[in-house]
């Protein structure tokens, strides 16, 4: 038998799960930084943004130059297996987990 190669390139959370994790920390987080953390591009983090806005996961109200999100509240994860799972749950630990600063303090994001 030949010995398997292990699968590093899947992560349990998703880019999705982070950003809307980041947004809920930080509601008036860039784009280039939502990028910037998950390691994608500016236009990938606007295409996930946008998913989550068109399922009502969120909403953006543009503000001078930037942008404003809000994480809906009562949302429902979306496969059938954990639908009547809530996503603020998973995103309260996403933020938990969140990388700390000196002193435990959450580091900026840039601004």
């Amino acid at each position: 038998m030949e010995p398997v190669e292990p699968r590093t390139s899947w992560t349990f959370v998703t880019n999705h799960a982070r950003i809307l994790a980041m947004i809920l920390k930080d509601p008036e987080t860039r784009l280039r930084d939502m990028a910037g953390t998950c390691r994608i591009t500016e236009r990938a983090a606007q295409a996930i943004v946008a998913d989550l806005e068109s399922a009502g996961y969120l909403t953006r109200v543009r503000n001078g130059r930037r942008n404003h999100y809000e994480v809906t509240p009562g949302t429902l994860f979306r496969h059938p297996a954990e639908g009547h799972h809530r996503i603020a749950d998973l995103l309260r630990l996403l933020v938990d987990v969140a990388p700390r600063g000196r002193g435990g303090r959450t580091p900026s994001h840039g601004r």
